[in-house]
């Protein structure tokens, strides 16, 4: 597997665009992190490192890294978008609680089976899916 910052260098050229020391600062820090996170929140880790890189930066940098496959962007129905590394990291569907927002990744083979079928059963051939299921987490269950 290609190293990321080379698939992302690599991307960018493509695009005629160069791979600035911004660029790669966002690239580094967004690597380095796990989970969903929102721009703003890329934003405020990059900016603790160097105060001059603007949000605006951090914004179309994150566009670039989903359209390189480094990273994918969700939007778990709050309406903030959210990205994750996807490069070199396993599919997983999400559980999304409707009260607190907590969100936790899930890996069910049995699930993935089903989706293969219902695809094919309807002459498709799947090429990636995002599943998403929404409900109250145990905690706010038993806080209600």
């Amino acid at each position: 597997m290609k190293d990321p910052v080379a698939v992302f260098s690599d991307y960018v050229a493509q695009k005629g665009l160069k791979m600035t020391p911004q660029r790669r600062l966002i690239l580094d820090v967004f690597l380095r992190e796990r989970g969903h996170m929102a721009s703003e929140e890329l934003y405020n880790k990059v900016k603790a490192v160097n105060k001059a890189v603007g949000q605006a930066t951090v914004y179309r940098t994150l566009k670039l890294l989903s359209g390189s496959g480094l990273a994918k962007e969700f939007d778990f129905g709050d309406g903030v978008s959210r990205y994750e590394q996807t490069y070199g990291h396993s599919h997983h569907d999400h559980l999304i609680c409707e009260r607190c927002g907590k969100n936790v990744e899930v890996v069910d083979q049995g699930i993935e089976v089903i989706q293969e079928r219902v695809a094919r059963e309807h002459g498709f051939s799947l090429t990636g899916h995002v599943m998403h299921l929404y409900g109250v987490c145990a905690d706010c269950s038993r806080s209600a």
